[in-house]
């Protein structure tokens, strides 16, 4: 039991920081700002739903893509290590990752934006698609279950965060949303270099039993 609580929290601490719902919801206030308050609890709700079912779907099918595709679990974690180094250290410099973010922020009202950019890819990006992927493939449906409810926990977090926007921005200020997103960045990079460490450890075992 007491496994299943480390790993739990272990997981959730690394959607957190790659998520950042704090920096997210400055975001959130800047695209949805001059919503009414109807239009901006829709837009909440919808992007935080739709990211939360595009994770759990990744989640549940995961094992079967690696097998569609021929992928090893070492090669993900390869690969998915790389991603959230490479989104924690655009962090740690204080700016947003090119892969969390949509180069066409500025829309109109009329475009979705809950879909995109806010579902895809801020919340549910490559590298949160990624850690997901990595947690939940590492065992058996105990793993798939504490990830998706993991993950699903943070989503409520997200959507409380996105509902209180403009008071929590007013509260913590410009100077401490820096600090929580350099904060993030580093604890990213430390989870993308130990997926790195474990994938390059698996793959010399991999190719040793060959």
């Amino acid at each position: 039991m007491l496994d299943i609580f480390t790993v739990a929290a272990t997981v959730f601490m690394g959607f957190f920081a790659i998520m950042n719902p704090i920096a997210n919801t400055a975001v959130f206030v800047g695209m949805a700002g001059d919503m009414d308050h109807a239009s901006q609890r829709a837009t909440a709700i919808k992007a935080v739903l739709t990211a939360f079912f595009i994770v759990a779907f990744f989640c549940l099918l995961g094992k079967a893509i690696f097998n569609l595709f021929g992928i090893t679990l070492p090669a993900l974690r390869l690969s998915g290590g790389i991603l959230v180094f490479l989104v924690g250290y655009h962090m740690l410099q204080g700016n947003s990752s090119k892969m969390h973010s949509d180069k066409n922020e500025q829309q109109k009202d009329s475009d979705d934006i809950a879909i995109s950019p806010l579902a895809i890819p801020i919340l549910a990006g490559p590298g949160t698609i990624a850690t997901a992927m990595n947690y939940s493939a590492a065992g058996g449906v105990s793993n798939i279950l504490v990830t998706i409810g993991a993950f699903g926990l943070l989503c409520v977090i997200t959507l409380v965060c996105f509902l209180l926007g403009k008071r929590l921005i007013a509260l913590i200020g410009i100077a401490g949303l820096g600090i929580i997103t350099r904060l993030m960045g580093l604890i990213l990079t430390v989870i993308g270099m130990q997926m790195g460490i474990q994938g390059a450890h698996d793959a010399y075992q991999l190719f040793d039993k060959w």
